[in-house]
């Protein structure tokens, strides 16, 4: 009997893994325009209001409908989440759902007032003095912030179990689910996904008004819609480079193994170079690019400093080594790229108090939403698959985590149509959206003009 739920469970392993990667993965970019968008709509009609300026407001009310209707798509995937965490993964929350299960709790409650504020705010145009209407974003940008924020320190505690103790037997004793929620990885990866959450969503929007001005369409419109968005944008990102170096100073410290996974490195040792690219075989990272001394600076701040390697686990408990490498290039390769990008906007509003005139810089933006978002979920792979093979880093594995019952497949294969579904009904509202306001190209001008 308990040969066959060993098997069960391995036989189920897979497909529980990829009903959360894909439920996961799909979520957290709507989780970003959640974070993110509120502020930027709100600082949009704020700034029309001020000036005077109907396409500002005009702007902002857009913006408004896209972001219920991209709040809408994610509530449904944040709740089959909240499903699967108990279907999947039983023998996670089972023991350890008193030390981390409150974070869920307390989102649950910030969802529900965002929930509230957004509708208030959709409804409230044109009801309301502005001075009220724009007060009632408050409570929905804080609420979305704070929903993030708890999410995060759960998969945090994942990363850096805290405020617990287990006893002779294994079972949890002393738990402290406030303690657990403030873990050493907690505000590291708030702040980093918060800015990745900003980065996403402005270079997103600027992309699709990026597309609009290289068709022609250069109003003050498109022009508010890119530029607005894209310095959010912009602010964000060399912070976030700043930001990257803090977590990973803390995952050196905590998650040393993920660390050595990232960088392709097997053996533990001083003066260890930073690796650029690469693919690891046979224990080795063979074609890569590499910055002496550079791992151990960037570590330890001492060039001579020992970084440990693969080297110090059993292969068994190393994570896949190649998907944790080329992701965590990929964000990083991707975030240096869109760095030199909010640059050269800042340049040369330096130097002319206008946006780059030439049309590659259009061009970079119109690939910059879906390179933010490509980045971004790169950064979780490395984050998730970076800590296999425990579900709680160090204390349980994921395949002692898994529901071992029959027919996780069936979900499987369940949520990928419900996803496809989304997707393109999502697409198609948001394209609807876009057509409300679509100002000719001049080429369409002229033919209008012709017939």
């Amino acid at each position: 009997m308990l040969e066959t739920v060993l098997a069960d469970a391995a036989e189920n392993l897979y497909p529980a893994r990829m009903q959360m990667a894909l439920s996961l993965g799909w979520h957290i970019v709507f989780s970003c325009f959640g974070m993110a968008f509120p502020l930027i709509v709100v600082f949009t009609e704020w700034r029309a209001h001020r000036r005077g300026n109907p396409d500002l407001l005009e702007l902002a009310h857009t913006w408004a409908k896209a972001m219920g209707v991209l709040f809408a798509a994610g509530a449904v995937s944040g709740t089959l989440l909240s499903f699967e965490m108990g279907i999947l993964w039983p023998g996670l929350m089972e023991p350890f759902g008193e030390v981390f299960g409150f974070p869920f709790v307390l989102e649950g409650y910030a969802f529900f007032v965002e929930a509230i504020f957004v509708g208030i705010y959709l409804f409230g145009w044109n009801r309301m003095s502005a001075r009220a209407h724009m007060l009632s974003a408050l409570p929905m940008i804080v609420s979305g912030l704070a929903g993030a924020f708890f999410v995060i320190a759960a998969n945090a505690w994942m990363n850096n179990p805290t405020g617990f103790s287990l006893d002779a037997t294994g079972r949890v004793v002393d738990a402290d689910p406030v303690g657990a929620m403030f873990g050493p990885s907690t505000w590291p990866q708030f702040v980093h996904m918060t800015l990745a959450a900003y980065m996403v969503a402005g270079f997103s929007i600027a992309s699709v008004y990026a597309i609009g001005m290289l068709r022609g369409r250069r109003d003050r419109y498109h022009r508010f819609g890119l530029m607005i968005p894209l310095t959010v944008a912009a602010i964000a990102t060399p912070i976030q480079i700043g930001v990257g170096d803090w977590i990973a100073n803390v995952v050196a410290e905590n998650q040393p193994v993920k660390l050595a996974a990232m960088e392709g490195l097997y053996r533990t040792q001083a003066a260890a170079p930073l690796s650029l690219g690469g693919i690891y075989i046979d224990d080795e990272l063979r074609w890569s690019l590499e910055v002496p001394w550079g791992l151990s600076l960037l570590v330890t701040h001492d060039p001579n400093g020992v970084v440990i390697g693969l080297d110090s686990v059993a292969p068994e408990l190393r994570p896949p080594v190649n998907v944790v490498h080329l992701a965590y290039n990929t964000m990083v390769g991707i975030g240096s790229a869109l760095l030199l990008l909010a640059l050269w906007l800042a340049w040369t509003w330096w130097r002319h108090h206008r946006m780059p005139a030439s049309p590659w810089f259009l061009r970079a933006v119109a690939v910059s939403g879906a390179a933010a978002v490509l980045a971004m979920e790169a950064g979780w792979v490395t984050t998730e698959v970076g800590r296999q093979p425990f579900i709680v880093y160090g204390v349980l594995r994921t395949a002692d985590a898994v529901n071992p019952a029959p027919g996780l497949y069936l979900g499987f294969y369940a949520v990928v149509v419900i996803y496809i579904g989304l997707t393109v009904l999502t697409v198609y509202v948001l394209r609807r959206l876009a057509r409300s306001h679509s100002t000719p190209a001049p080429q369409d001008v002229e033919e209008l003009s012709l017939r």
